[in-house]
């Protein structure tokens, strides 16, 4: 659901602000000011863009999530932990870290953003936290940026009430930005987790999935119905299967999809979305390398 917000007085501007990031105290303002704030949430992940006439420069709470924003037009900088990032046009970046307060300066900032919660990283990765405000290389931000708007404009209008598509977008979008943002992963494995990825750990997990795979399922899940940590789990599956959970999960939904083209249950692209794929050419290229003919042909020989 799109929610569009329009003020036109700084008053305004700063409940609008508080509300949907932290809460401001405004320092300086500028006067004459108009804003307008739309936001659209996909599962646990939430696209804003925000255009403003309005100057102000404020110190903030601090916010419980991280949002991760590109700056289209205008000047912004803040101020954290003794470090000021002064923020350029055509800039990725995250303002600041979660639970820390800072300051905020701003003239008619034309941005988009996308905020998640730290559970939402933890459903992809264990024991990763962000520790840097900007993108690792430009080639990364491009790709972060231009997955952003893949998810914004082309899966959310069409898929947001697909708990699989929107479960495969949400983890897309928080891969791709591990891949763009420092982070710390804690490295080496703990002794319980090698000793935790033996085949039993593998069949419970394997069950769990073949039982589940209509389901919006993490590694996180997988995880927990194996009784192990995420790390565990991983390495179990590359030991024994040469794979990891997600994959095989893909793999138990490629076999679903290949039996509903086998009935004719559908078109390829309604049987790709059902299986949680938001482009049918990512569908039909995972099935050809599957079963070596293209969606289309299994559906028109049945």
């Amino acid at each position: 659901m799109e929610r569009v917000v329009e003020v036109t007085d700084l008053d305004a501007a700063n409940e609008v602000l508080s509300a949907a990031y932290a809460r401001l105290r405004f320092n300086r303002v500028d006067t004459g000011s108009s804003m307008r704030l739309v936001s659209r949430t996909l599962g646990q992940v939430r696209f804003d863009r925000l255009d403003g006439r309005i100057g102000f420069e404020a110190a903030a709470e601090p916010i419980g999530d991280y949002i991760f924003a590109h700056l289209e037009s205008g000047r912004t900088r803040y101020s954290s932990d003794g470090e000021d990032r002064l923020v350029a046009s055509g800039d990725s970046f995250l303002p600041v870290l979660p639970d820390r307060p800072f300051t905020v300066a701003t003239k008619d900032p034309r941005v988009s953003m996308v905020m998640f919660s730290q559970a939402v990283v933890d459903e992809v990765a264990d024991g990763v936290r962000f520790t840097g405000c900007l993108p690792v290389s430009p080639h990364a931000a491009a790709a972060w940026r231009s997955t952003c708007d893949f998810l914004q404009g082309e899966v959310l209008p069409v898929f947001e009430g697909n708990p699989l598509v929107v479960g495969n977008a949400t983890r897309l979008l928080v891969s791709i930005t591990l891949a763009t943002f420092p982070n710390s992963t804690l490295v080496g494995l703990k002794a319980s987790d090698r000793r935790d990825a033996h085949p039993l750990t593998v069949r419970r997990a394997i069950a769990f999935i073949e039982d589940n795979a209509t389901k919006d399922i993490t590694a996180a899940d997988i995880a927990r119905a194996a009784r192990v940590s995420i790390r565990a789990i991983q390495l179990a599956f590359r030991r024994h299967l040469d794979m990891t959970p997600m994959a095989y999960l893909r793999q138990v939904r490629l076999s679903c999809a290949h039996d509903d083209l086998q009935t004719a249950n559908g078109s390829v692209t309604a049987i790709a979305a059902r299986w949680g794929y938001a482009r049918p050419s990512v569908f039909a290229a995972h099935y050809r390398a599957a079963y070596g003919v293209l969606p289309s042909q299994t559906l028109r020989s049945h």
